[in-house]
């Protein structure tokens, strides 16, 4: 199996300490903090570790309450609030040096049949068609900090190819709205579970900085102060992380220096997977004047 995904299969995987006590590892992906769609990622399987199979997730509530810190683990304490005869609830919270650093609540249901409509996917290229991130990636790391552009280079466990590259280091305004193909780089031998907490992880890739595409900010700019502060999934129909989806993003407002992302996720036969849905703040902090 490929190397990276290994990894990323390891920090997924939880440790069990205890009935509803779990501890999982993080890594250092050059960002300040501990990246956190893997914190919502670990959250899930902890909560889906206490639940039979045969129910499986179908949404998830969840705040950024803290930075995490990346040089130390990660204790999730799950809450089963509820086990009822088709939905189970649990609550999930994420420790590091005794304080909270993230909450979740997840619902999970026997599966059922029932009536079905789903919005329609968007007319695109097929991603084989279209540029891997990773070259997008080497054409505009010249723009990159240095401290930040071996981390930007890396190897990743997900594959991105955008429907429309476009130049995210570019200040002029663009709307708030992106499409890009994603998936998990090898096969994978893992469960329903697994597939949906690795989802998790992936949905909150470049989902703020639909946001941002308006008002010409980036990440990287050292004047914008940038976090998740809620993220919220629902899972509508099966799909496998490790063949292509479609993420369609936008983002209907931005006000009081917090921006609202939507993502409606597709796989690659049209059919809706899920919903995404993230407020994160974007704050600009007064920048120093040239000399």
């Amino acid at each position: 199996m490929n190397e990276v995904v290994s990894d990323l299969l390891e920090v997924i995987r939880l440790e069990q300490l205890e009935q509803n006590l779990f501890r999982g590892q993080s890594r250092d992906t050059g960002q300040r903090s501990i990246f956190g769609g893997l914190v919502a990622g670990q959250a899930l399987m902890a909560a889906a570790r206490t639940v039979p199979e045969d129910r499986p997730v179908h949404s998830l509530h969840s705040y950024f309450l803290r930075p995490g810190d990346f040089t130390i683990p990660i204790i999730y304490d799950v809450d089963r609030i509820r086990d009822g005869k088709s939905f189970t609830t649990r609550r999930v919270t994420a420790i590091q040096h005794g304080r909270a650093i993230f909450s979740l609540e997840a619902s999970f249901q026997l599966q059922e049949d029932g009536v079905e409509h789903q919005a329609d996917m968007p007319d695109v290229p097929a991603p084989e068609t279209l540029e891997t991130d990773r070259v997008l990636r080497e054409r505009f790391a010249h723009r990159i900090p240095e401290n930040f552009r071996e981390a930007f280079l890396a190897e990743r466990p997900v594959e991105f190819r955008p429907v429309k590259p476009a130049n995210s280091f570019d200040a002029e305004p663009q709307d708030p709205s992106r499409m890009v193909w994603f998936r998990i780089v090898d096969t994978l031998d893992v469960d329903v579970a697994t597939h949906r907490a690795l989802l998790a992880f992936c949905s909150d890739f470049g989902l703020l900085g639909t946001s941002m595409l308006p008002h010409g900010m980036n990440f990287f700019q050292p004047h914008v102060q940038s976090a998740s502060i809620d993220h919220a999934m629902w899972f509508h129909r099966p799909f496998r992380v490790d063949e292509w989806l479609l993420y369609s993003t936008f983002s209907p407002s931005a006000s009081g220096a917090r921006g609202m992302n939507l993502g409606y996720i597709y796989r690659a036969d049209g059919v809706l997977a899920a919903t995404v849905a993230q407020e994160g703040l974007m704050r600009l902090r007064p920048q120093e004047p040239r000399t």
